[in-house]
């Protein structure tokens, strides 16, 4: 029996048979050719069919993660430019090469100018370029795409994977995911998250692996390759008592979000698209505590209408209901962008001109938005946020915008409510001038995934740093305790929406710190609804907040 430890994207149990996946790198043989116009049409008819397959990729994702879905967009994006098509059928044209060698050559030359350099967009290009490369090139070569996962569920034990590679699998077949490249918030890894399939990553994978039983712990972030006896008779143990825990988990669906002494909590979803909707009611969260909007402005090749966000945020709340919604304002730039943007390319993005500062520059296209969600808030319990807010002169802006808003829609005689505001917490300067912005709004929400990498001084995206990454550091999760006593110092409610909201190792924490609220993945809402039950706060004072907020 071989040991390795890797980390845990998402938990579970699988035991079963190892399937290695080689990604085959095409080495096409070049041909010199006559018939130019047959290579260069045999190329369009490539790539017109991987735009279609594309399409159907897309389609069937984005009913999973709206927002990893749109790996598929950029994909189909770049094979419809013209500079991208203009590279290969000049490659054809001017070497006299056949279409699956312009192809390659035009990929690898790509790979090799750009390969050192670490820009997240820049390696994002790349990786895109390398599987329509891919794509391509299989289907001019005849090879099938499918990964066969055989007749049985096995684990699938890779370096890596893409998101499209993990799409294109036959989810009845696969137990397990294990990669040696990647981290818990890469794209594969999400996708696999969203599928609720347990992954592993950071586990160096041997092609001499493939055929042998193994073991998958997402617990722990073990990888047991032949087990002995005792520990597979251990884990068949584990995995049926696994199985029994998300049944036991799915009764917790009715049950109230308090702690065993009665205190309440508010346990919401967080969503990035409309086919989420039905989710957040099926786990049955409070309501939608982060509403993700950019996904009406990306993949896209022009700004959304007014009156499309207004339809969109209308079934949102006639959908929820009593239920409360909190739309965050298009948290756009960094890694969230589309062409028709136009954002000027910056040095560091993720210190960019993102959020709030985008929308400040772009009134008419905020006016917009808040216009649409304030129409839409006749129509149920609608509230909305504010991404990146670093000081109270935003806010000034931000109200006198809102002021404008409501006085158009006032002199159109069209009705609206007076909807709760927030703020998101996601930098330390909002963290230091916390009790001051709690005055502005009505509640303050913790976005942990930026305060993180912004006090860490890290890229949460960057593999290089995937051991010095921590989510729990010390001055994290002081920064939360003090936005928690500013808040409520004011009377105001506070919670939690980043990744660590769904961390149930924290979660007693979070509640002892006096936090109002959590919202996660739909997903995730029942083990941590379990963790608030199992929680005894009898030995903590309770916060003194607005009632009126306390939705």
């Amino acid at each position: 029996m071989e040991i390795y430890k890797g980390i845990a994207t998402f938990s579970g149990i699988a035991i079963g048979k190892v399937l290695y996946y080689s990604r085959g790198e095409y080495q096409i043989r070049q041909c010199l050719v006559s018939n130019i116009k047959k290579e260069i049409s045999d190329f369009q008819e490539a790539r017109l069919q991987a735009v279609h397959k594309l399409q159907e990729l897309y389609e069937a994702s984005r009913l999973l993660n709206e927002q990893e879905a749109r790996v598929f967009l950029r994909q189909i994006k770049l094979l419809d430019s013209e500079s991208y098509q203009n590279a290969i059928e000049s490659s054809i044209a001017h070497e006299k090469v056949n279409a699956a060698y312009a192809v390659m050559i035009n990929r690898d030359e790509l790979v090799e100018t750009f390969r050192n350099l670490e820009e997240p967009v820049i390696r994002r290009r790349i990786n895109d370029m390398q599987e329509i490369s891919n794509r391509l090139i299989q289907i001019l070569g005849g090879a099938a795409i499918r990964i066969n996962l055989g007749d049985e569920p096995v684990i699938l034990v890779a370096e890596a994977l893409s998101p499209t590679e993990i799409m294109e699998m036959d989810k009845d077949k696969l137990l397990a995911v294990v990669m040696h490249h990647g981290s818990t918030v890469s794209h594969a890894s999400i996708m696999a998250k969203t599928m609720e399939i347990p992954t592993l990553v950071d586990i160096a994978a041997d092609d001499e692996w493939d055929g042998m039983t193994a073991i998958v712990d997402g617990y722990t972030g073990t990888f047991y390759l032949n087990p002995d006896a005792e520990i597979r008779r251990e884990y068949e143990i584990r995995l049926e008592a696994d199985h029994r825990e998300r049944e036991a988990l799915l009764e917790l669906k009715a049950q109230k979000d308090e702690t065993k002494d009665g205190r309440k909590i508010g346990l919401y979803a967080n969503i990035g698209n409309m086919s989420d909707l039905s989710s957040v009611l099926y786990y049955g969260a409070k309501g939608i505590g982060l509403l993700r909007s950019e996904f009406q402005y990306l993949g896209r090749e022009n700004y959304p209408r007014e009156n499309e966000l207004f339809r969109a945020y209308k079934k949102v709340a006639e959908t929820m209901g009593e239920r409360l919604a909190v739309i965050r304002t298009a948290d756009l730039g960094a890694d969230k962008q589309a062409p028709y943007l136009d954002i000027p390319q910056e040095t560091n993005p993720i210190m960019g001109n993102r959020g709030i500062r985008l929308c400040l520059d772009r009134r008419r296209m905020f006016k917009a938005q808040l216009r649409a969600i304030y129409r839409a808030s006749a129509y149920g319990n609608l509230a909305m946020m504010f991404p990146m807010i670093d000081s109270e002169e935003e806010m000034d802006e931000i109200e006198m915008i809102i002021g404008e808003v409501k006085e158009g829609l006032r002199e159109k005689d069209i009705p609206f409510k007076d909807i709760m505001t927030g703020i998101m917490i996601e930098t330390p300067a909002a963290v230091m001038i916390s009790r001051e912005l709690a005055i502005r709004v009505d509640f303050l929400s913790i976005g942990t995934n930026d305060l993180t990498q912004y006090t860490l001084a890290m890229d949460r995206q960057n593999p290089l740093l995937k051991d010095k990454y921590n989510d729990h550091h010390p001055a994290v999760l002081r920064m939360v305790r003090m936005v928690v006593e500013s808040a409520h110092k004011e009377g105001k409610r506070v919670g939690i929406c980043g990744e660590l909201a769904a961390d149930t190792a924290l979660t007693g924490k979070f509640l002892e710190m006096g936090v109002d609220f959590l919202s996660v993945v739909p997903a995730c809402v029942l083990p941590v609804r379990k963790a608030i039950r199992e929680t005894d706060l009898s030995g903590v004072s309770a916060p003194e907040v607005n009632e009126d907020n306390n939705e």
